[in-house]
């Protein structure tokens, strides 16, 4: 299992605040490394205000490169999509420098559209950054318990970047970056907020090991420290 580092806030906006300085300061290192950063980036009514401060903080956007942890399989005009949501709070300002590579793509078929992801993806040297959120229910990215095929996405040991995943919970088909793409980047956060997301995944980590809970199964995979940004509750949205 690994190291979860816990960074505690009194709201949302301090830890957006902090989450978004810790994370540019990874962006800047890689930068300044190998000439180019990138980050893959959650969505859902969590990440906007951290979205918003990172979006902000000067560094050589136009050398970044954003992604999405996972995504429906709706296009960027749904107000249900990650990418549109990325687009209306962290490509603005300092960042709307940054390239951006969507999962989906307009394809009548989720597994076309998983292809032509994957290979985008693949083509990525390296993922230096990962921004995971959590459910309630354990899930993060698009690791849904009640997806048929959860457990081969969950022990996946190589193989496509890009998955789809279909789960009665998850509404929409999804597409979603592999546990070995997420657990590669070597700065992965988790960000939550509440009483029942911080007591949901407490409870997945004292489960026994083989337990199906995903958040537990790419926690125990990740081989570096886990750092949970967490606040008790969220603040009004910028």
């Amino acid at each position: 299992m690994a190291e979860v580092k816990w960074h505690e806030f009194a709201s949302a906006q301090p830890l957006a605040e902090a989450l978004a300085e810790t994370v540019a300061n990874r962006l800047r290192e890689a930068i300044e490394a190998r000439g180019a950063a990138v980050i893959a980036v959650s969505g859902g009514s969590t990440p906007p205000p951290f979205f918003n401060a990172l979006s902000r903080k000067e560094l050589d956007w136009s050398k970044v490169t954003v992604t999405l942890v996972d995504e429906r399989f709706v296009p960027p005009s749904s107000e249900r999509s990650n990418a549109r949501l990325v687009a209306h709070h962290l490509l603005q300002n300092e960042a709307a420098q940054a390239a951006f590579i969507p999962l989906y793509r307009e394809c009548d078929e989720i597994r076309d559209a998983a292809a032509q992801a994957n290979a985008a993806v693949s083509a990525l040297s390296k993922i230096d950054v990962v921004v995971l959120g959590m459910g309630t229910d354990k899930h993060t990215a698009s690791f849904f318990p009640d997806a048929g095929n959860i457990r081969d996405i969950l022990e996946q040991e190589d193989g496509d970047s890009v998955l789809c995943v279909e789960a009665p919970s998850a509404g929409e088909p999804r597409l979603t970056l592999s546990v070995p793409r997420v657990i590669g980047a070597p700065f992965v956060a988790l960000h939550i907020e509440g009483i029942d997301k911080k007591d949901a995944f407490n409870d997945a980590i004292a489960q026994q090991e083989g337990t199906l809970s995903p958040i537990r199964a790419v926690t125990e995979r990740l081989g570096k420290a886990l750092h949970v940004y967490w606040a008790p509750k969220q603040d009004k949205t910028p």
